[in-house]
């Protein structure tokens, strides 16, 4: 193989491999918002059907155990803030993948927005310095 040659399949090995990461950040994404379905409809169900003083048993790998209802909450509550807080930073990273990804496929930076509210309920979108968007609410 030559050398223009070699470098075009380097060049595709590591965009390949760039939307792969790319698309595994994703499903991790979509795997820990499923979790955090899973947790806000748990939360939900000892809310309203059950009394603080029953026991509820917790699913611990393959036991169950039980524990108090409030105590059960708590966890549950730390659990979806560090989802959450996972959730965010794989989403901040998928940001810089994606632009990464990009400039790689020779494209220009992703335009973000920027969104300030105003007190007449109208948004201002600011994506080009120079051009302001109006949106009326």
């Amino acid at each position: 193989m030559d050398a223009g040659s070699q470098r075009v399949l380097q060049y595709l090995t590591e965009v390949e491999e760039a939307a792969e990461d790319v698309l595994t950040t994703k499903q991790q994404i979509v795997d820990l918002d499923m979790k955090r379905n899973r947790n806000r409809e748990a939360l939900s169900a000892l809310k309203h059907e059950m009394s603080d003083s029953e026991k509820v048993k917790v699913c611990f790998g393959d036991m169950f155990i039980k524990f108090p209802k409030s105590k059960t909450r708590e966890m549950i509550q730390k659990d979806q803030e560090q989802l959450d807080k996972e959730i965010n930073d794989l989403r901040r990273e998928l940001k810089t993948k994606v632009n990464c990804l990009n400039e790689m496929q020779g494209m220009l930076r992703l335009l973000t927005f920027h969104c300030m509210i105003w007190y007449t309920g109208e948004i201002m979108v600011n994506h080009i310095p120079e051009v302001n968007l109006y949106i009326k609410l």
